[in-house]
């Protein structure tokens, strides 16, 4: 069902040390909208000059705390951009406006 997560705390998917866009999804294994929504980011954002970090919340008690449920979170340099759902369309809009 897609593709295969490492779930260490703040695992770096792709890193681009010039990447001028951070994508960071907030998730947690088992979390089936959680795959949807790196599947969506990982298809969007190979267009664009990325990096894209995976947060496991349960690795830190405060994480968990703030987002048990309510996660997937996508945030887009440190902004918290979608929540539960990534669009695609609106997540390809996002990005290209900040690579312009």
């Amino acid at each position: 069902m897609g593709i295969g997560y490492n779930y260490d705390p703040y695992y770096v998917m792709d890193r681009n040390s010039e990447s001028q866009i951070t994508i960071e999804i907030l998730s947690k294994a088992n979390c089936s909208l959680c795959d949807i929504a790196k599947d969506t980011v990982n298809q969007t954002a190979k267009d664009f000059d990325c990096e894209i970090v995976l947060i496991d919340i349960e690795s830190d008690e405060q994480l968990f705390k703030e987002y048990c449920e309510k996660i997937p979170v996508v945030k887009i340099n440190g902004e918290q951009a979608f929540i539960y759902k990534v669009h695609p369309v609106t997540l390809r809009k996002k990005l290209e406006k900040l690579s312009a």
